[in-house]
C-alpha cells in the first residue's frame, strides 16, 4: 500500500508538472493550478467578478506555513477560466499597527462585487483583529475605482447594530433566555434557545457576528451579504445599500442552530440555491444545500448534493463561491476549496460543473473537465 501511495503522489506530481509547463485548455480538480508564471495561484476562499470580457479571481494571499494575513487579498485574471494571469495585490495589508488590517490579522474570503450607479468596486471579506483569535467575527469593506486595485481599506464593523431579523418573531424577540442560563451547550433547551434568538438578542446592540461570507448581486441590481453568524450556529443573509458600501438593516435569519458556514449561492429559473459546509474547522464534511423562490425565504434544506465517491466529505474541500460561465445559459461552476492547514500556501482548487437532476443541483467529481460540458 505505501509504494502504491508514493506511485500515486509521483503521478500527480508529473501531471502537476506537465499542466504547468503548458496552456491549459481544461480544469483539473485538486491538482496545481499554475499562473501566467508557473506559480501555484494564491488565492483562497476566493470569489469571482466577471468584468470587460475577463473573469477576476480574488482570494486570500497564504504563506507557507501560515494562514494569516501578511501579504494581503490578491487578484488573478482569465478569458477562458483555464489560464490565470496574476494581476498582483488588489488589497494590501498595513504596516500601521493601529490599522484592522495591520500584517498578522486574519483577512478570509474575500468578494468583490460592481456597483453599476457608482462605478467602484467594492470588496468584502471577513475580519479577524490581529492576536484576538476569532472573537472579532467583523466584515470587512474596501473600494477601488479599477478593479485590480489597489483598494482602499474603508472600515469593519458587525453588521445591522439595532436591527432584529425579519424573520424573528415578536415571542422571540422578548424572549430571556439567555447564555449564562446554560451550564451545557447542544442541551435540547439551548438548542431551543438558539433557534429562538438567544445570541441574535445577545449582539442585537452591537452588531450581529460575521465571518465566513459572501456577496450575490440579483438581476435587479440589489446586493446581499451572506454571513455565518450567531458563533457560526445560524446563517444571515443581509440586504446592502445601494452604493454597497454599508448594510440597510433588512435581513433574514437561515436554518437556525444549524451550524453552517462557507456559503456560496447562486440563481436558476427563477430558484435561488445555496451550498453551504458543516463547521469541523479546516477539516472537510459533507455539504448541505438550501433553496428558496425568494430570496427573503423561507429557505428550504435539501439532501448534499454531492455524489459518489468522495461525496461525505465533499471530495476533501470546502464550497467558496458559484460562478455563473458567462456565455452558457444557466451554467454553473462549484468553487471550493481543499484546504492544507500545515502548508497553507498548497490548498488545491476544486472546481466542478453544477449538474442538475430533479430540479436540484448536483456535484460529482471529475479529474479533467471543461466548459463543454454544460453544452451536453
Amino acid at each position: 500500500m505505501k509504494n502504491s501511495k508514493l506511485l500515486f503522489a509521483g503521478i500527480f506530481c508529473l501531471l502537476s508538472l506537465s499542466i504547468s509547463a503548458q496552456k491549459l485548455n481544461a480544469i483539473y480538480p485538486g491538482a496545481i493550478l499554475p499562473d501566467d508564471t508557473g506559480i501555484h495561484v494564491n488565492a483562497h476562499g476566493g470569489g469571482i467578478l466577471y468584468h470587460d470580457g475577463k473573469y477576476y479571481l480574488f482570494g486570500e494571499h497564504k504563506g507557507e506555513k501560515s494562514s494569516a494575513a501578511f501579504v494581503g487579498v490578491t487578484c488573478y485574471s482569465s478569458e477562458d477560466f483555464y489560464n490565470w494571469i496574476n494581476e498582483g495585490v488588489a488589497l494590501s495589508v498595513s504596516d500601521d499597527p493601529k490599522s484592522d488590517i495591520v500584517s498578522g490579522s486574519v483577512i478570509e474570503r474575500p468578494k468583490v462585487i460592481y456597483n453599476e450607479k457608482t462605478k467602484k468596486f467594492v470588496m468584502y471579506f471577513h475580519l479577524e483583529l490581529k492576536d484576538h483569535g476569532y472573537e472579532a467575527a467583523r466584515v470587512a469593506i474596501a473600494v477601488s475605482d479599477n478593479i485590480t486595485g489597489p483598494y482602499k481599506y474603508l472600515k469593519s464593523y458587525r453588521p445591522n447594530a439595532g436591527y432584529y431579523p425579519l424573520n424573528m418573531t415578536d415571542v422571540q424577540k422578548n424572549a430571556t433566555a439567555k447564555l449564562s442560563d446554560f451550564k451545557d451547550w447542544w442541551t435540547p433547551e439551548w438548542r431551543q434557545a438558539t433557534i429562538d434568538g438567544m445570541f441574535t438578542r445577545r449582539d442585537l446592540a452591537g452588531g450581529q457576528m460575521s465571518r465566513d461570507m459572501t456577496l450575490y448581486v440579483d438581476d435587479d441590481g440589489k446586493a446581499y451579504h451572506i454571513y455565518s453568524s450567531e458563533e457560526n450556529l445560524t446563517l444571515q443573509l443581509a440586504e446592502l445599500s445601494d452604493d454597497y458600501l454599508s448594510h440597510t438593516g433588512k435581513y433574514i435569519r437561515i436554518a437556525p442552530a444549524g451550524h453552517n458556514e462557507a456559503p456560496a449561492i447562486f440563481k436558476k429559473d427563477g430558484t435561488y440555491f445555496m451550498i453551504t459546509s458543516g463547521c469541523t474547522g479546516w477539516a472537510p464534511n459533507a455539504a448541505r444545500l438550501f433553496s428558496a423562490d425568494n430570496i427573503w425565504g423561507p429557505w428550504t434544506e435539501h439532501p448534499n448534493p454531492a455524489v459518489g465517491e468522495g461525496a461525505d466529505l465533499t471530495f476533501n474541500s470546502q464550497s467558496t463561491f458559484i460562478q455563473p460561465v458567462i456565455g452558457k445559459k444557466e451554467a454553473f461552476i462549484f468553487m471550493a476549496d481543499r484546504w492544507t492547514p500545515k502548508h497553507p500556501i498548497d490548498a488545491r482548487y476544486i472546481w466542478l460543473p453544477i449538474q442538475f437532476e430533479n430540479g436540484l443541483p448536483v456535484l460529482k467529481w471529475l479529474d479533467k473537465w471543461d466548459l463543454s460540458i454544460f453544452e451536453n
